[in-house]
């Protein structure tokens, strides 16, 4: 343990107390968890930052719209409103949170997404708008003990796994690793593109003790996407992120391309000073084949000012990310089987 962790560690008591007389109340019903009548699907995890649950939402949208009426409900975390919003194709990162923007731009109009910070308010007000709803996807609500999900999926990292971190604000975990086990399926996220059987089982025996389906899943990268204008072979690229872990992305792009990277916190809300200056930045390099990448999230905080700050006069590009599942058929059944049921 370092000697930040050490000084934290006070802090960190003061923090478990907290959480385990919450789940507690919970535990013991005397702190109710409110239920509905349509399917919540909860996608969640026991620590703070990136575990790729935007890709997995946009997995199980794809994969339920095409028998159910579907709905997704997410916080809007970053957003500067408050209470229920209707996501539209038009609306600003501001107003309903990139990712939620990110959802509507990517699946359409034909699924309805919102935001609440409150997810039972969220889900009467979906039920009382669309009402003939089958299922909603609860983006990050793995703690959001006063709604009962019927189903929760619990993402963790193979590189940072939760059975070996710690507590805020020495770790970067929520709550108690145990509590895991309101899970019915652990999903190891970010996983090597070449994960061994015995990597597998070690992760699995890790694992055993919340007695939960463990699946493994690999982060999938698509081509280039531009956004302004397209140059005929890309060969260096500044790459512009404001999530919460870019590293996978920099190592991908690193094995095609030379690359500048300019790293911003997660859900960065960008300033058009910041864009001149990754513009001034591309105009120092001034090199055939030089193009700016970002991901899909921030090009939701970018797109309404692509005009006004310039943007359309540099060759952007967006690196579009999704989610392979080991074993797809078989996670995808839990899922059909849960929300076919009754």
């Amino acid at each position: 343990m370092s000697i930040l962790r050490f000084f934290l560690f006070p802090f960190t008591l003061i923090y478990a107390c907290v959480i385990f007389i919450r789940n507690s109340l919970f535990n013991c019903q005397i702190l109710h968890s409110k239920s509905h009548r349509v399917k919540l699907i909860v996608i969640g995890n026991l620590s703070t930052g990136g575990t790729g649950k935007s890709p997995l939402t946009l997995h199980l949208a794809e994969l339920l719209n095409k028998n159910m009426n579907l709905s997704i409900l997410s916080r809007g975390y970053g957003r500067k409103t408050k209470g229920f919003r209707w996501v539209e194709i038009n609306s600003h990162a501001h107003e309903v949170g990139d990712e939620p923007l990110m959802f509507k731009t990517t699946l359409g109009e034909h699924i309805p997404i919102s935001v609440c910070e409150n997810r039972n308010n969220g889900v009467e007000n979906i039920q009382s708008d669309f009402p003939n709803t089958d299922v909603i996807l609860l983006d990050d609500a793995f703690q959001h003990r006063k709604i009962k999900a019927g189903f929760s999926i619990l993402l963790t990292t193979f590189d940072n796994p939760f059975f070996q971190d710690f507590l805020l604000p020495v770790g970067s975990l929520r709550e108690f690793k145990s509590g895991a086990s309101r899970s019915d399926l652990i999903l190891v996220t970010k996983c090597p593109m070449q994960i061994s059987i015995k990597q597998k089982k070690e992760f699995q025996n890790n694992l055993l003790k919340y007695g939960k389906p463990v699946f493994f899943a690999k982060v999938k990268y698509g081509e280039l996407i531009n956004f302004t204008f397209e140059i005929p072979a890309i060969k260096k690229c500044i790459v512009v992120t404001g999530i919460a872990n870019p590293s996978g992305i920099i190592d991908y792009l690193s094995q095609s391309f030379s690359l500048e990277p300019m790293v911003f916190s997660d859900h960065h809300s960008y300033t058009k000073q910041e864009i001149d200056a990754i513009h001034q930045k591309f105009d120092t390099f001034a090199s055939d084949g030089l193009v700016i990448v970002t991901t899909y999230k921030d090009y939701m905080r970018l797109k309404k000012n692509t005009e006004e700050w310039g943007l359309i006069n540099y060759p952007w590009y967006i690196l579009p990310i999704s989610v392979e599942i080991d074993d797809e058929e078989k996670f995808n059944k839990l899922i059909t089987d849960y929300v076919r049921k009754n």
